[in-house]
């Protein structure tokens, strides 16, 4: 029997609709007769209000989102909504539509919803927050059951992905570039000829002796779409790279076993059920198995351009050596500066520093070029840090400076170690009390009011507390020279060097940046010379 309400009039209601990937497998898909499809929600629901004459101010539906998540587009619309006073009732058709999380689906039906005055229905649980006999006692209970299922689907969905990968059926939302997912079978891939044919040439060309950024500058220059724009995908974020073939991407494409006929799956791992943050695996935890579909270039080709590649970066390695290397950027754009060799007149080898965006996408206008010789710019940046420490040396009292350098940086860096450590034993103790707060709740040690006064003030303080840990992680910087022995040794090491070595100028300098108009900004590595 489904709730009646006695005033329909008094109510502007949303209905909420969800479905996710599991349930739409669970079910057979959109277009099924299960009841927990899109299609069937709506009829429940809208037989429903229709039912009860309640007034509907709009329809909210989240296709293919988990339950266990509330960053969804539509919930959030909704929720904005209540916000904004245009909805005071919310219809699900079961409570686990609204949500798969037990601790925060308890937070909107006691602490959210009451405090909006929005009344909630759930027609199969038979919940109805603004009935005169709710108690809510049951419905902890069954959000707890709701979050259960939620964990036992994940890794059942997990395991059926894992055995999946292990047979080397092809699992992911998009088929490998130059490949498309087969009609017959979703879990094969098929050669999609017009994108593989450019593979082919990217073989061909590197087989050529073709860099990876000489072969992408040759894709831009003859407008050869990217993977993403063959694909049709809109990247929300966007850098100086996008819509341009990178080095990065062909040098990737080119070392992928996909395209001699291994499936190649297993890369990322999600961290948790609950989360959709993935990490990284090494290779030799991903997933390959041989022969399992058609291939775009045979063995040998693929083995003879991993020994260029290999080789290439080999050469590169130990060709362009520098003083600045790995320290030097470009202002501009912030991307490091690349080394290229020029050879100048009576056959004399010149090595010049060159901003590595324009010269991947020169035509397009991405950056200026930041030409500049590497001896000019060296010297001119040994020259910067020889005034600065003879500056520091003469101008400045050795012994106060450095006292005082060494109390304010020890302070800093210990306070900063402090806090770290706090925020991070105070996040793990506020998950802690959340959880025990809501079994307290449960066994009846507290009740309704102090669980939710207590679970909102413990949810504020474990946004606030994520927020500091992410700007104190993003200020640390790598550990500062206060020690005056140091000092002195670095500065006079400095002075009295004939030859300056990389471990004496990393010692001393963070990064230099060339701007385009050739300044040179030095960032020196400890706060002594500041002073």
């Amino acid at each position: 029997m489904y709730p009646r309400i006695d005033n329909p009039q008094k109510y502007n209601a949303a209905l909420y609709l969800r479905l996710s990937k599991e349930d739409e497998k669970k079910g057979g898909g959109k277009d099924n007769n299960d009841s927990e499809s899109i299609k069937n929600q709506r009829a429940l629901l809208e037989g429903y209000v229709k039912d009860q004459k309640i007034n509907v101010y709009d329809v909210y539906v989240d296709d293919g989102f988990s339950g266990t998540s509330y960053q969804r587009p539509n919930f959030e619309r909704m929720i904005s909504d209540i916000e904004a006073k245009r909805i005071n009732m919310v219809i699900t058709k079961d409570m686990s539509r609204l949500s798969r999380n037990y601790i925060d689906t308890g937070y909107y039906l006691e602490t959210f919803f009451p405090e909006n005055r929005v009344r909630y229905v759930s027609l199969l649980d038979e919940i109805d927050t603004g009935a005169n006999d709710y108690t809510g006692d049951i419905t902890p209970f069954k959000a707890i059951l709701n979050d259960m299922y939620a964990k036992d689907i994940s890794k059942k969905i997990s395991s059926v992905k894992h055995d999946k990968q292990q047979k080397g059926l092809f699992i992911g939302g998009k088929a490998p570039y130059g490949y498309k997912k087969s009609p017959a079978d979703k879990n094969t891939i098929i050669v999609d000829e017009p994108a593989a044919e450019n593979v082919r040439y990217i073989f061909s060309l590197a087989l050529e002796g073709k860099s990876c950024r000489e072969i992408a500058m040759i894709l831009n220059k003859q407008n050869i779409p990217t993977p993403a724009q063959y694909a049709n995908i809109n990247l929300s974020v966007k850098g100086p790279y996008s819509g341009k073939w990178s080095s990065e991407r062909i040098s990737f494409m080119l070392q992928n076993e996909v395209y001699i006929g291994s499936m190649v799956q297993g890369r990322m791992k999600k961290v948790s059920y609950k989360s959709k943050k993935c990490i990284k695996l090494p290779s030799e935890e991903w997933k390959i198995v041989k022969n399992t579909h058609e291939p775009l270039v045979d063995r040998e080709t693929f083995d003879k351009v991993a020994m260029l590649i290999q080789s290439r970066n080999h050469t590169r390695s130990h060709t362009y050596d520098y003083l600045l290397k790995g320290i030097i950027f470009c202002h501009e754009c912030g991307y490091p500066l690349g080394v290229i060799n020029r050879t100048l007149s009576g056959n004399r080898q010149t090595l010049y520093f060159i901003c590595r965006t324009y010269q991947r996408f020169t035509e397009f206008h991405k950056c200026t070029s930041h030409n500049a010789r590497v001896d000019d710019v060296t010297n001119e940046v040994i020259e910067q840090i020889r005034k600065v420490c003879k500056r520091y040396i003469t101008c400045l009292d050795l012994d106060d400076l450095t006292i005082k350098a060494k109390q304010q940086l020890q302070a800093e860096k210990k306070k900063q170690g402090k806090d770290l450590l706090a925020l991070r034993t105070k996040l793990e103790s506020i998950q802690r009390n959340i959880d025990s707060s809501y079994d307290d709740k449960l066994s009846g040690i507290i009740d309704n009011d102090l669980f939710q006064r207590k679970y909102k003030n413990l949810k504020n303080e474990q946004d606030l507390t994520l927020k500091k840990i992410r700007e104190l992680e993003n200020s640390k910087k790598d550990d500062l020279i206060i020690d005056k022995q140091k000092v002195e040794e670095l500065v006079d090491r400095f002075l009295n060097a004939k030859e300056y070595s990389r471990e004496l100028i990393v010692s001393l300098i963070e990064k230099v940046e060339l701007t385009e108009n050739k300044e040179i900004l030095i960032h020196f590595k400890f706060r002594e010379f500041d002073l």
